[in-house]
């Protein structure tokens, strides 16, 4: 293929010194080309690399990125290490070795030094008679080849066993789906091919297996081979760690994606690239659930599409033990109030907000920290307030629903249940706006929520009724937590 290459480029050369332009026009693409040539013959340089890693995990009944699965890789790895070099250095014996090699600069190369330990054979000839190729090892991304395949890609465990594929739509197709920068897109059942072998195998008729249940599938994978195998049921660290020994075992880069769920904190993040490189992987990379609008969905995450007419169910992520919180304090009819709010992903995820008077001092001098959610040993649960002090301390403040009237506090949960299951906030704004609640007291607590979620709404977004009071025009829109008129400059917080 390298030779082909080359043959190619000539080719390229040959045309550019035949057009008719003069040097001085053709002088960058000449020398961009020439470099190419150059690179491509000094080293030689190839990427042999594997897919369907986790399909022979499976075949073999071991559980991806369990201690034994990741010694079996390392050993594959090693032994197609060694036998992709010894066929570089047997081809230099009969073609010569690439241009650059010399011995004396690989000599405390930890790659060329893992090889020797293995093989002292391998290593003496390289020594003698050179390599064919300066670097011969790559797990790419092989996501398309994959599909061709119909295998695992690359050294990635299964996706999911059963999803939803989409692809975008072809002129006079009909979409399902238009994602937020406006492409529209296809979509069609897909299993796991292995899987859908593996059901096959086991006597399930083809013809029942396309009919299946989300509930039914569940079942099968668990009593499969890719039990707690995929890409959301596998633990990271021992993915990183099998990307890790593999590494050692492989000259160029590895394509590793390290999945990780919606609500999964920065700091995690962190812990995950911070690992990475103490295991020894040149590179990796994460994708949040829910950070862009997918190609692939879980069958059992239902989208809420403007064009379908149906009423769809959602189910919110799960709560984090400990999520960060954002603490606002306003004027309200007079009165001072404050708002804790806990975020998840940088959004509203739930609300508890009252009279400054009825709450912990500490609330009102404090600008964020942390709600925690707490099991109790009767069953309950408790929300307990954490933040930093000015040294840099962790304090601990139990019980935050005491800090509010419990009648606030009870209708706090269910504002945060509207917001957990994924309401778009100008529309949850709008709804308690809107409450008819008896009493003064219950009526400002509601101005008071819609004040604070008002603040996370993004500038430019338009309200549900837009009509502005002062010029009838249709011009209100969110500035700042506010709502203000383009049009004549009318401000509701005014």
């Amino acid at each position: 293929i390298v030779d082909l290459e080359i043959e190619k480029i000539d080719g390229i050369l040959d045309k550019i010194k035949a057009d008719p332009e003069p040097f001085s026009i053709k002088r960058t693409e000449t020398e961009l080309w020439q470099k190419i040539r150059s690179k491509c013959t000094e080293g030689r340089r190839m990427g042999v690399g594997i897919t369907g890693e986790a399909d022979m995990l499976a075949a073999l009944n071991l559980q991806f990125g369990s201690d034994e699965s990741i010694s079996f890789s390392e050993n594959v790895h090693k032994n197609l290490a060694l036998a992709a070099y010894r066929s570089s250095v047997d081809l230099a014996k009969t073609r010569n070795a690439f241009p650059l090699f010399d011995a004396k600069r690989e000599t405390e190369n930890p790659f060329i030094l893992r090889l020797k330990a293995e093989d002292a054979n391998l290593y003496e000839d390289m020594v003698k008679y050179g390599r064919r190729n300066i670097a011969l090892l790559t797990i790419a991304p092989t996501g398309s080849t994959s599909l061709m395949t119909q295998t695992s890609s690359g050294i990635e465990p299964v996706f999911r066993i059963s999803y939803t594929r989409r692809r975008k739509a072809q002129p006079g197709e009909t979409a399902v789906f238009i994602d937020d920068t406006g492409d529209q897109w296809v979509e069609s059942k897909v299993f796991h091919h292995a899987f859908k072998d593996y059901l096959l195998q086991i006597g399930l008729e083809e013809s029942k297996i396309e009919l299946l249940s989300n509930e039914e599938v569940t079942e099968y994978i668990a009593n499969s081979p890719y039990r707690n195998s995929t890409a959301e049921d596998i633990d990271w660290v021992q993915k990183v760690k099998m990307q890790g020994v593999i590494q050692k075992w492989v000259d160029h880069s590895i394509s590793v994606t390290v999945n990780l769920p919606e609500e999964t904190p920065k700091e995690l993040v962190e812990e995950v690239f911070y690992t990475a490189w103490k295991s020894g992987c040149k590179g990796i990379t994460i994708y949040r659930e829910g950070s862009r609008s997918g190609v692939l969905i879980s069958d059992n995450k239902k989208q809420n599409e403007e064009q379908s007419p149906e009423l769809l169910e959602t189910n919110p992520p799960k709560r984090p033990k400990r999520i960060q919180a954002k603490i606002l304090r306003f004027q309200n009819n007079q009165e001072k109030w404050v708002a804790v709010v806990g975020l998840v992903n940088e959004k509203p995820y739930e609300i508890f907000t009252g009279r400054a008077e009825d709450s912990i001092a500490i609330l009102s001098t404090v600008d964020e920290g942390w709600v925690i959610k707490k099991k109790l040993e009767d069953g309950g649960t408790r929300y307990d307030f954490q933040y930093k002090d000015k040294a840099g301390y962790k304090i601990t403040i139990e019980g935050l629903s005491r800090c509010f009237d419990e009648e606030y506090w009870n209708y706090a949960k269910l504002i945060s249940g509207v917001l957990r299951h994924g309401m778009p906030l100008k529309y949850a704004v709008h709804l308690v706006s809107n409450l008819n609640l008896e009493g003064e007291h219950l009526n400002t607590w509601k101005n008071g929520v819609s004040r604070t979620l008002s603040k996370f709404i993004e500038d430019g977004t338009k309200p549900i009724e837009n009509k502005c009071p002062e010029c009838d025009t249709d011009a209100l829109q969110y500035q700042e937590g506010c709502l203000s008129c383009g049009s004549c400059g009318y401000t509701k917080c005014g």
